[in-house]
């Protein structure tokens, strides 16, 4: 292969990155998708890789359908695994720290572009439908792939595909809260923030819409409270962990998955990444994600 074929099937990496974090809601399990791609194509002989007209189009088929078992095997995997499952957060750009474990800085062609469809709440939402449901609706309304090409990859007709993504687009709607501006949102970030700082009970319920819910993943790793529901149940948990923690205790205001969001930290280290999702002008659901694992591209 000619340096400026690789170049080409290289140039597909930060979107196949993108389209299997969608999928999987997990960075790492997005790595190695896309990884596993590229090993299937530079496993086919020569001849065959010379013969396909647009390797972008079958290195994205490939990418999803291992999406795709995934996802139908990972009702199992959801079932074994310790305490409430949350979508892994990634930060924002000019946030973004590290690549693996001890590897070097992620390169900027890795990086998860940042829109309305990797938000937290998004990202929920996409965790309740079938896996079928899910990669229909990711590859045609997120990723504007025909239908046609979908049937393909899913394995169903073309009308079965719209099927499945008008489902998924109702499931979206009936979980989708009325749209609040960015600034607003990271103005109730800010104020939650400092009432924490504060152990301010009463400015947190105040912050909380009554019937807030907050969830937390520990994964086994960390130690993880929850579900908790209505704002006086999450206030009082808030402060009395604050209370508890050892000094050195510190929240820094964070982009997390295009939202406004936090970052928990003891001594510099990253303990717990917050999402948030605002109804009105209170908080309706807070997403804290404390599982170690999960916290990779946080850490340095």
């Amino acid at each position: 292969m000619t340096d400026p074929d690789l170049s080409a099937i290289m140039s597909e990496r930060r979107q196949l990155i993108n389209l299997a974090y969608r999928l999987l809601g997990s960075l790492a399990d997005a790595e190695d998708v896309v990884q596993e791609t590229y090993a299937r194509w530079y496993a086919l002989p020569p001849e065959q890789r010379e013969a396909i007209d647009v390797p972008g189009a079958w290195l994205t088929t490939v990418a999803s359908r291992i999406c795709l078992d995934l996802l139908r095997s990972a009702r199992a995997r959801r079932e074994r695994y310790v305490g409430e499952w949350i979508p892994e957060p990634v930060p924002d750009h000019a946030e973004w720290v590290g690549g693996r474990p001890g590897g070097t800085a992620t390169d900027p062609a890795d990086r998860v572009t940042l829109d309305e469809s990797i938000s937290m709440a998004f990202l929920v939402v996409l965790e309740s439908m079938t896996p079928a449901e899910r990669v229909a609706f990711v590859l045609h309304d997120v990723f504007r792939y025909p239908f046609a090409e979908v049937a393909q990859i899913v394995g169903r007709t073309p009308a079965a595909c719209r099927q499945l993504a008008s489902s998924a687009r109702r499931r979206l709607r009936a979980a989708e809260a009325p749209a609040t501006p960015s600034a607003r949102r990271a103005d109730l970030v800010r104020e939650f923030r400092q009432a924490w700082e504060s152990n301010d009970i009463e400015a947190l319920v105040g912050l909380l819409d009554p019937h807030a819910t907050a969830v937390a993943d520990g994964g086994g790793l960390a130690s993880a409270l929850g579900p908790l529901d209505g704002s006086q149940a999450i206030a009082r948990a808030l402060v009395e962990l604050a209370e508890d923690a050892p000094p050195g205790l510190t929240f820094l205001e964070r982009t997390v998955n295009g939202q406004p969001g936090l970052v928990v930290q003891q001594n510099g280290v990253t303990g717990a990444v917050l999402a948030f999702d605002v109804a009105g002008d209170r908080i309706s659901r807070v997403w804290a994600v404390r599982n170690p694992e999960k916290l990779r591209p946080w850490t340095t």
